[in-house]
């Protein structure tokens, strides 16, 4: 019975010196992992709320919020290693190492970042408006790390890659002060075109939302074996502009039907007969 003395004696030294400083160090380890996310949480929220309260853009608070929150994360897991004796020289070396690694292997991931990066330096659009880029036209709900997030007109949502946004053209509706509600419409020959533009013009200016300014345009398009093709065009915001190109197409086909405009038809010309019969 002897023997197995010194062995409880080794096992006991063992988790004494070594398995419960180690144990005691993983759970004050996650102890203080836990106490620093609710500060970083706190530094956080003050830094949004110092930014929301000077007016700063949307956009840049909430990519400021997703940078900051992962750079006070990383120098708290460092600064939590250095605390519990572990060597934050060699770990910062690896972390390093690795990063070089993950920066060759997720090439396209970083691009997405940098993309990221410059969509807001150079603010092509923001939060709210409603662009068409990459093949997809709706409202950008927001511009993250590395995707950003747009709802389409059937609210479906998009993640789309910011390196992709930003390689490719990007029409932004929501950018310029107005838009221009544009109705084109093919009249038949019977019709008096100058006189069909006065009256669908002075029902399209009383549309609720349309500006003043621009006034509102019409005029002849083009002139084809249908018969004429007239253009009308009204001003307005860019939050109005799918109510009012609605609200036009409605009044404009009220006009056709009191006006009874015709259908139109395309015009075959008879070719007079020759006279002389086929032997």
């Amino acid at each position: 019975m002897s023997p197995a003395i010194p062995d409880l004696m080794q096992i006991e030294v063992l988790f004494k010196q070594y398995l419960i400083p180690f144990f005691l160090k993983v759970v004050g380890a996650f102890l203080l992992w836990f106490l620093a996310d609710l500060l970083i949480r706190a530094i956080k929220g003050i830094f949004i709320r110092t930014l929301e309260k000077k007016n700063v853009d949307p956009t840049l608070v909430n990519y400021a919020k997703h940078s900051l929150g992962l750079a006070l994360k990383a120098v708290a897991l460092i600064l939590i290693l250095g605390i519990f004796g572990f060597e934050t020289t060699s770990f910062s070396a690896i972390l390093a190492a690795a990063g070089v690694a993950i920066g060759v292997a997720w090439s396209g991931l970083l691009s997405n970042f940098a993309a990221g990066v410059f969509l807001i330096l150079f603010r092509p659009f923001k939060s709210g408006d409603t662009i068409s880029a990459a093949g997809v036209t709706g409202v950008v709900r927001e511009i993250g790390l590395f995707a950003t997030t747009i709802d389409n007109g059937d609210n479906l949502r998009y993640f789309v890659g910011n390196n992709k946004l930003f390689s490719e053209n990007i029409l932004n509706y929501s950018r310029n002060d107005y838009r221009m509600a544009s109705f084109r419409l093919q009249l038949a020959h019977p019709v008096d075109p100058l006189d069909a533009i006065e009256k669908i013009r002075s029902r399209l200016v009383t549309i609720e939302g349309t500006l003043k300014v621009p006034a509102p345009a019409g005029e002849i398009a083009e002139f084809n074996p249908l018969g004429t093709v007239i253009l009308l065009k009204v001003a307005a915001l860019p939050k109005d502009h799918a109510a009012v190109l609605n609200e036009g197409n409605r009044r404009i086909y009220e006009i056709l039907k009191t006006e009874n405009y015709p259908v139109p038809e395309l015009r075959t010309v008879a070719i007079p007969s020759s006279g002389r019969s086929e032997a």
